[in-house]
Parts: C-alpha cells; structure tokens; sequence
C-alpha cells in the first residue's frame, strides 16, 4: 500500500492496476497496469510531499536492455540504470515513471504511450512538461513513440540508440529532440546517431523552421575516445550513462515545455 498521505491511483475506465509497495525516497515497485496492449510493469517515484494538487513535471524513462521485463526475477532491475534514478536526484522535483516493456517493438511503444496518459489522467502532471529519455534497447522504444505521439511530450533525449520511428511527427510537433552518441559506441556505431540526426535535421526543415529555430529544438553530441577516456570509460556504449550525468543536456531538456502554439 501507499505510504500515508500519498494517493492512490485509480485506473481510467477500462483499465486496472496493481499497486506495487512504496518506501519514502524510494520508487514504488511491483506496478503493473493492464492495458490494451498487454500487461505493463513498471515502477514510479513520487516528489516529498506529493499532494495529488501540486502539478510536477513528468519524465517517463525506458531503460536498457538488461532493465527490461523478463518475468518476476527481472522486477526492479531498471532502476539499477543511471538513466532511472538520475531524475530523482537534480534540484527539480519530478515524477518518474519507467516502464519495463518486453521489446522495442510497436507493442511496447504503444504500451509505454498507454502507461504515459494514465499518469496524465491520474496524477497531477505539469502536461507543459512531460519528458521522454530512452537508452539503448530503451531509446528504440521511445524512438517509436515520438513516430506516433509526440505530442505527449515537450522533449526527448534519445541516448546511444539507433531512431526506428518516423521523424516526421516529431517535427511536426515540435517536440525538441537531443541525440548522444559515443563516436566508437560498439553496438550501434555513431552513423546510427548522425542518421537519426539528419532524418529529423530535413523534418523540421519540412516544417518551414529555419535552421537557428531548428538548432533551439534539435541537438546532436558525439563525444570522442579522449572524452570518454578522462573519465576511466573504456567501452562507450555501455558507459555511455555517464551522459545522465551531464548538467548541460539535463538543464536543455528541462528548459523544454510545449506551448498552445504546438500542434
């Protein structure tokens, strides 16, 4: 059960969800939110003095790989992830949300879509200031989410992944997009980044922005060996979470919000 003072979610119509244990300062564990598109795990932090009334930002945050949901054993591995817990801990306090999705496929975009209005319906969301972030296995999910709702989201940090949704969307929303990736990453290699970073460079041109309005809204970073090398990272993909840590790419994204005039 919730801790006291703390309310508990209903499901919209439609919907149920299981309630996993909540501890102060920790993220409650054990959620799962049966869906349309199938049971969804996932788990959820809430700000000190969470009153149901004061709206917070959202950040809803796809781990890797190795944080996905793989039966009962995999429960809570995500938060184990720099890309989870780093929203917790700047000075601005947010609901986190990261879901556990079983691929990176339409299925878990659409999931991970259905999981983010149902904290739009039953929290109290700044709905100015929802934001996505999705690393490797992760990034490729929340790539697909912003080929079909971008909308939901003011930004969107797409970390050493390969782009599998359309760009136009997210273009067409003006959803701000920051792309990372190692120039050596060994999974995915930088062209993926570079790639993604043109196809959505010629969306936004699409749009009738002109390339200093572009630059507000769409990032691309490459760190080289010798960055990686000064802090003790020898393998950029799976180091590559250091990027959670950086001030810079935090502050741009939060300084992100939609506006009325936004599709």
């Amino acid at each position: 059960m919730l801790a006291a003072g703390l309310l508990c979610a209903c499901g919209p119509v439609g919907s149920a969800v299981a309630e996993g244990s909540y501890t102060t300062g920790q993220f409650v564990r054990g959620n799962v939110l049966e869906s349309t598109e199938g049971d969804i795990h996932y788990s959820y932090w809430l700000p000190d003095g969470y009153d149901g009334e004061t709206e917070y930002p959202l950040m809803m945050t796809l781990p890797g790989y190795g944080g996905m949901w793989f039966g009962e054993d995999s429960e809570g591995t995500n938060l184990r992830e720099r890309g989870v817990s780093v929203w917790t801990e700047i000075d601005e306090p947010m609901i986190v949300v990261s879901p556990q999705v079983t691929d990176w496929h339409d299925t878990s975009a659409r999931q991970t879509i259905e999981l983010t209005e149902y904290f739009l319906e039953n929290f109290a969301v700044d709905r100015t200031r929802v934001y996505g972030a999705g690393y490797s296995a992760g990034g490729e999910t929340m790539s697909r989410v912003m080929g079909m709702r971008p909308d939901l989201f003011a930004a969107y940090l797409h970390g050493a992944s390969q782009w599998d949704g359309e760009f136009a969307p997210a273009a067409q929303s003006k959803t701000a997009v920051y792309i990372f990736m190692g120039e050596h990453d060994e999974y995915y290699g930088s062209d993926r980044a570079r790639e993604a970073y043109d196809g959505l460079l010629e969306a936004y041109r699409q749009t009738g922005l002109d390339d200093e309005e572009i630059d507000e809204l769409l990032r691309l970073w490459i760190p080289d060996d010798a960055w990686f090398a000064d802090r003790g990272i020898t393998n950029q993909h799976g180091g590559g979470n250091v990027l959670f840590e950086e001030e810079r790419v935090i502050s741009w994204l939060l300084d992100q919000s939609r506006t009325e005039e936004q599709p």
